[in-house]
């Protein structure tokens, strides 16, 4: 999971809403300028409760006039980052990285299917873009709640016009996710990235399919649990530790701050590196991760900190790290 990257200085070029909490950065990045691939993302430096941090955007189009383009959602349970690019104005500096790549596209094969649910269609819209430039044989799905969510489908429907098709919550429609597959070419692949239901449902009807396992890629943006985002508190005995975990503070993040001395890459529930033994639950886990399966997350020994929690109550957890 590791990857190079350089950090570089930034300027915020121009801002444009999308929808209602969905908004679009332009920044230039200052030296030479590295073109992301398409399911690529940019890291950018972020100051949460006058700290810095860091989040990974994925990056919006081909971005071929030397500009990185990323969309933000802005979030009623944020941890900080979204509240914080949204408090930016044009002219702004920022600390951006050159592009990464965890959700890569291959090239190549006989068909494409591109699912994004929410704000996933952000690296979905690039590899649409991608692919029907080259000339691929592809169908996107999106999903949103209600229509007035929709980002960039607009400019997706323009290009692809019947290959794209739009799944509403509000019309009570659901992505069929079985049939889907079952209408996928051998050897085609599936991409998806949408909220941690949606990732689920695809790895477990595509599993039932029997095709080869890497047909299927994905991508999670790491807020979304079966369970809304509460307070909880967590307990490390070993260390004589207990720990409150506000609503707008991951795990991890909370014991770092408590001195926790932590291992992760991603961030996003997708390395398992942050992966901690659960002694005790009082309450409900909500595994947010992709990292375990279903049946790993039944069992309830192991949680991902950066991304799952508690859905109130309280956790006990063991650690092999020391406190600071």
């Amino acid at each position: 999971m590791a990857e190079t990257i350089e950090w570089r200085s930034g300027r915020l070029k121009s801002l444009r809403d999308l929808t209602a909490d969905i908004r679009l950065f332009e920044i230039e990045p200052s030296g030479r300028f590295v073109a992301p691939s398409p399911g690529g993302h940019i890291n950018v430096t972020v100051q949460i409760r006058g700290r810095p941090d860091v989040r990974s955007y994925s990056v919006v189009g081909p971005c071929t006039d030397g500009l990185y383009r990323i969309a933000v959602k802005l979030l009623p349970d944020t941890r900080g980052g979204s509240a914080y690019m949204w408090s930016l104005r044009v002219g702004a500096q920022l600390t951006v990285s050159t592009p990464g790549n965890h959700f890569e596209l291959s090239r190549g094969r006989p068909e494409y299917l591109l699912v994004a649910g929410g704000i996933g269609i952000t690296p979905i819209y690039t590899m649409a873009l991608a692919l029907s430039q080259a000339g691929a044989n592809l169908r996107v799905i999106y999903a949103a709640r209600r229509r007035g969510d929709l980002a960039l489908a607009d400019e997706l429907g323009e290009i692809l016009g019947e290959r794209l098709e739009v799944v509403l919550g509000e019309d009570d429609a659901r992505v069929d996710m079985t049939a889907e597959i079952a209408r996928l070419a051998p050897r085609g692949e599936l991409y998806v990235c949408g909220p941690i239901g949606m990732l689920e449902a695809a790895k477990r009807h595509w599993q039932d399919s029997g095709r080869p396992v890497d047909g299927l890629r994905f991508e999670t943006f790491g807020n979304s649990g079966r369970y809304a985002t509460q307070p909880f508190m967590v307990k490390i005995p070993r260390l004589n530790l207990e720990i409150d975990v506000p609503p707008n503070q991951t795990l991890l993040d909370a014991l770092e701050s408590a001195g926790v001395q932590m291992i992760y890459d991603c961030r996003r529930g997708e390395c398992g590196l942050c992966a901690l033994r659960i002694l005790d639950a009082d309450g409900i886990v909500d595994h947010r991760d992709v990292f375990f399966s279903d049946a790993e997350k039944a069992q309830n020994e192991k949680l991902c900190t950066c991304v799952s929690r508690m859905a109130g109550g309280s956790i006990t957890i063991d650690t092999a790290d020391r406190a600071a």
